[in-house]
């Protein structure tokens, strides 16, 4: 939350212009970087549009909410108001998402998407958007999951007038989902009045504000019930905007010979693997011939495992890119291609038939195979030679075939807490973006620690453990991995620090003395006592995420180092380009370090290296010292 006071005050802030000076002081300390020119815009032409009509409604002692953080997540609403229910006196929330919009229109294919002239793609029409936001409150936030009767949503679009939007009413509406235009302010009015009495709103702000965060739900809790019985995650914006572009194209496919491509782009934590389920969820529950893919054994095995416990027809949705060599051109009509940034140059390999040998290339088995192929992806997750799904890749393949592909960027993240600010830390903690490493800020959604030694990383998870959180363990591939161990005996220490060791997760598909297979090791609580490597933890989340930098990746002087000598990893052979190696081990770090959901330890096996990390990463009772 930027900001918080009554309408009053605020509308008192906007009038000698202090208001917007202290929001972008609050964005760039909250998120490290300065809001863009139309955010800033928004604020001054829609803040005081609200807060207008607040004091006309006589609600002007209403707390007002500004760039509310929704809990878990880095999606903010634009304002929530806080006060008291006229009949009930109880608290009472309504969520308000501005609109400077002066027209808008359904798309043709989809009324739960519309179109903008500011955009030039889809987005979420605004009545879907709200309640999206009150959806999500109610299932994260404590104060309103007990009382969900107490949270309503409504768009106001200031600019509009009904003609202009007359469209977007295709929507449905309902007590989370409203929407109301310039031309109808004063039924805006009357709205307001049935939601919040003219009485001070600070205690109820205060009662939200202390609500207790609900646990996230991770993916592989709930897997099961999504494929096999109903939706278990609420999707915003950008996510819900993939998930009907994906929907709306399988509709086109099935009304017509039709065929594209869609690619859905994001980060780490953006919710590409929720999308995917969800999407597979609806598509099986409406026996639409669809299919799930990834290049991860980890991640096809637990998902087999857990979303297909008993039920071998739901099992057989779970495939891997090479599955499709011989399959028939769109015998399907859904793939969905998760972390289709580990999609191969060919589905060969050295135990393919010889029969089935060909020069195709998988992007293009894969777009074959299905009317409607999706590929979710995140290109600075790339961490082996040979990997190469990119945006422009695909786009390529579907050019080639005369395809329209579809690009949906997500932009918001759900895993490290919500935190945007640890997202961009890491990128340029690792040079992937910017111009280098810079401080830690803490930001109060994400925790990070840096430890002296290994022992300090596995004592600090074994206490986190003991409060109820997951933790693992995970490191660069810098010591070798003992791929076979005999009958009844324990696995080795590969992981050698020291006086410290540990061994590194089980390879293969069994497992040994206690310790789970390798595909089960991120969901498996028995996967604590081994080290996890890049191959394992990807695609994967848990709520502490210890990380052991290796002697692969130091810093000297002013700058990172690969040393290539130090990565015990197989795939990385004498003819891998330098640059590629630098590339990919920096993306196995960025991988390793945005597993956590609550938060990471850092332990460099360098000392050089562990004090740079300790420069740039106070411990917060240190930052409050200094204050």
């Amino acid at each position: 939350m930027l900001f918080r006071e009554s309408a009053d005050a605020l509308a008192a802030r906007a009038l000698d212009g202090s208001l917007f000076l202290h929001l972008t002081e609050q964005f760039v300390h909250a998120h490290g970087y300065k809001p863009s020119p139309s955010e800033v815009r928004s604020w001054e032409r829609s803040l005081p549009a609200l807060s207008r009509a607040l004091a006309d409604a006589g609600l002007g002692c209403v707390e007002m909410l500004v760039e509310y953080a929704l809990p878990l997540t880095s999606k903010r609403a634009d304002v929530v108001l806080a006060g008291v229910h006229p009949r009930t006196k109880e608290p009472s929330y309504v969520v308000v998402e501005l609109k400077q919009w002066s027209q808008a229109f359904p798309d043709k294919d989809d009324p739960l998407l519309c179109r903008v002239d500011a955009y030039t793609h889809p987005v979420l029409n605004p009545i879907e958007q709200v309640r999206g936001y009150c959806d999500y409150l109610v299932s994260f936030n404590g104060a309103l999951a007990e009382h969900p009767e107490r949270i309503s949503g409504v768009a106001y679009l200031h600019n509009a007038t009904e003609f202009g939007v007359s469209g977007l009413y295709e929507v449905e509406q309902n007590v989370r989902g409203r929407m109301f235009t310039a031309e109808r302010r004063g039924e805006f009015l009357d709205y307001l009045h049935s939601k919040l009495a003219p009485e001070p709103g600070a205690a109820a702000a205060d009662a939200l504000l202390a609500g207790k965060v609900q646990p996230s739900r991770q993916l592989m809790a709930v897997a099961a019930q999504e494929v096999r019985e109903r939706e278990q995650f609420v999707l915003l914006d950008e996510q819900k905007v993939a998930y009907e572009t994906v929907l709306s194209a399988v509709r086109r496919a099935e009304e017509s010979d039709h065929k594209e491509v869609i690619v859905v782009t994001g980060g780490p934590g953006t919710g590409k693997s929720v999308i995917a389920l969800s999407l597979l969820g609806e598509l099986y529950r409406r026996g639409t011939p669809a299919l799930h893919a990834t290049g991860s054994q980890s991640f096809t095995k637990t998902m087999r495992k857990v979303a297909g416990a008993r039920k071998r027809e739901v099992q057989d949705l779970f495939k891997y890119f090479n599955s499709f060599m011989t399959a028939r051109k769109n015998s399907l009509s859904v793939l969905i291609c998760d972390e289709a940034h580990r999609i191969r140059e060919t589905s060969a390999n050295r135990y393919t038939a010889a029969a089935q040998r060909t020069d195709k290339r998988q992007v293009d088995e894969l777009i074959d195979v299905a009317r409607v192929p999706v590929f979710l992806l995140d290109q600075h997750q790339v961490v082996r030679p040979g990997e190469m799904g990119t945006v422009e890749q695909i786009r390529a393949a579907a050019a080639i075939r005369g395809l329209q592909c579809r690009v949906v960027e997500l932009d918001s993240q759900f895993r490290c807490g919500g935190s945007d600010a640890y997202l961009r830390w890491v990128v340029r903690l690792l040079g992937l973006e910017g111009n280098g490493p810079v401080d830690w800020e803490d930001d109060g959604k994400v925790g990070l620690e840096v430890v002296d030694s290994p022992q300090e990383l596995e004592a600090f998870l074994t206490a986190k453990r003991a409060q109820g959180y997951g933790a693992r363990m995970t490191a660069g591939y810098c010591w070798p991995w003992t791929k076979k161990v005999p009958p009844g005996q324990d696995l080795p220490t590969d992981v050698t620090i020291g006086g410290w060791g540990r061994p590194w997760n089980v390879f293969g598909e069994r497992a040994v003395n206690g310790a789970p297979p390798a595909a089960l090791w991120a969901t498996d609580p028995a996967g604590f006592g081994q080290v996890g490597c890049v191959y394992t933890a990807q695609g994967f989340e848990y709520d502490w995420n210890g990380v052991i930098i290796g002697p692969d990746l130091v810093w000297r002087g002013d700058r990172w180092i690969v040393d290539r000598a130090a990565s015990k990893d197989p795939v990385f052979k004498k003819s891998t380009p330098g640059a590629d190696v630098d590339r990919l081990i920096r993306n196995t770090y960025k991988v390793l370090l945005t597993r956590g959901m609550v938060g990471t330890v850092i332990y460099s096996t360098d000392a050089e290296t562990r004090a740079k990390l300790r420069q740039l990463v106070v411990p917060l009772t240190s930052q409050k010292a200094l204050a």
